[in-house]
């Protein structure tokens, strides 16, 4: 700097004394010395408040606290979709066990029944109808008047060797029967069944034959 000036001052003509450089070289530590103080003092008079740095630091915070915001909305989302989704589960399970439940009094009400009908097969069995065994009775009492060969006939006999089969007819009523050996009709167990003696009867040791024709 002291150099510049002093090169200025030659051009120009002017004569520069010896106190010039001293002069020159004060006015410079001067000014180096005042810019050092103007910055120390603008640094401690900057203000803060209302400058650029607030206004971004001012804008990083309203973007963090929007983001938080927005991260918390998602939550609430969430958790709103969780919990819809627990109750609707519970809906379900309240009515998987209302189902069970029904089925389960369905099933012991059809069990309740099927065990009422099967007493009730039971006691049919151990205990005949009053109908049946009035013709029983009536059929038996057929018998001990004229013995089977009065109130049936032979119809056929069908089958092959020990497989055969006769059918013979009621004569009071018309009524067809379906008999095989082991058979009983009226008390009397059917011996034996075959193409030339018909069908043998036998009751408490006695022997009666129903032929064709007879």
């Amino acid at each position: 700097m002291k150099k510049i000036l002093l090169s200025i001052l030659v051009i120009f003509g002017f004569s520069v004394p010896s106190f010039s450089e001293d002069f020159i070289e004060e006015e410079v530590v001067v000014t180096e010395e005042t810019a050092d103080q103007m910055s120390a003092d603008a640094l401690n008079n900057y203000e803060v408040s209302g400058s650029l740095f607030e206004r971004i630091t001012a804008l990083e915070q309203e973007k963090v606290v929007m983001q938080l915001e927005k991260e918390r909305a998602q939550l609430d989302l969430e958790l709103e979709r969780l919990n819809a989704e627990k109750l609707k589960i519970q809906m379900e399970l309240d009515t998987l066990s209302g189902r069970a439940e029904q089925q389960q009094q369905e099933l012991e009400a059809t069990k309740a029944q099927l065990e009422a009908q099967t007493e009730k097969l039971k006691r049919q069995l151990e205990q005949p109808d009053e109908e049946e065994v009035v013709v029983q009775e009536k059929q038996q009492k057929k018998v001990a008047e004229g013995g089977l060969s009065k109130n049936y006939k032979l119809v056929n006999v069908i089958g092959v060797g020990n497989q055969l089969q006769a059918t013979i007819e009621e004569i009071s009523s018309g009524q067809n029967k379906r008999v095989s050996v082991g058979k009983q009709i009226d008390g009397y167990v059917v011996k034996s069944i075959s193409l030339n003696d018909g069908i043998v009867f036998e009751k408490d040791g006695e022997e009666e034959n129903i032929n064709i024709g007879k």
